[in-house]
């Protein structure tokens, strides 16, 4: 696994159907060491830090491999960091990452918290109003890391696993529970054990199964 490309942006505004509104998206490689805090990395940051950026997601993922397949269906060259990452990742797909997972990249080390949910700002971005839904469809969604330990990155860097969560759920079916078996209860009170899932998913998906009249197991598989 490896970081082919450290993409950052600051924040700027811009103007879109007929509002002003503040975006990170816009991410650009970067070479050298960067630091990267607890956070974000040096140089980066979020326009709107209700649904982006905080501990839970300080670090946004995305993978290579489906740079090609974007640029089949959007009929365009596309530049790393253009679904606003931060790390465009080669070796660690949707099917293959799991929720909990702890890696070693640079000094730092980071944790798999959850997926990442397509916005309106991909959109945007890219001039393609039903970006996000064809995000959503394929399941090339990216994932986001929380940071464990601070230290210094740099593209062309190995990803290095240090722990597989138990649990062995995958970002992967994270998102099928989120958007198509959104009735699963066992499948939600799985995913609901694993201690390492965001904060805000993890308030989602309870009020999901409240709404599904079941309760969350006790034995939440945490992160030991």
């Amino acid at each position: 696994m490896q970081l082919v490309s450290l993409n950052v942006s600051k924040p700027k505004e811009v103007d879109y159907q007929g509002k002003t509104l503040a975006t990170g998206i816009f991410k650009k490689p970067v070479g050298g060491r960067t630091p990267l805090s607890f956070v974000n990395l040096e140089g980066d940051g979020q326009g709107d830090l209700v649904y982006h950026g905080g501990p839970d997601k300080a670090v946004c993922v995305y993978s290579a491999e489906h740079y090609p397949y974007w640029e089949e269906r959007l009929e365009r060259k596309l530049d790393f960091g253009a679904f606003g990452e931060n790390f465009t990742l080669n070796g660690l797909v949707e099917t293959e990452a799991c929720i909990g997972d702890i890696f070693e990249i640079g000094t730092a080390r980071v944790q798999l918290s959850q997926p990442r949910q397509p916005c309106y700002k991909l959109a945007m971005k890219h001039g393609v109003p039903k970006s996000p839904a064809y995000v959503e469809e394929t399941g090339f969604t990216g994932y986001y890391f929380r940071v464990l330990q601070e230290g210094e990155v740099e593209a062309g860097q190995t990803l290095r696993l240090v722990e597989r969560h138990p649990a062995g759920i995958t970002v992967a079916e994270a998102n099928r529970l989120n958007y198509r078996d959104k009735k699963n209860g066992e499948g939600i009170r799985r995913l609901l054990g694993v201690g390492a899932l965001s904060a805000s998913w993890r308030a989602s998906f309870e009020k999901r199964l409240a709404a599904l009249g079941e309760e969350p197991r006790e034995d939440k598989a945490a992160d030991e």
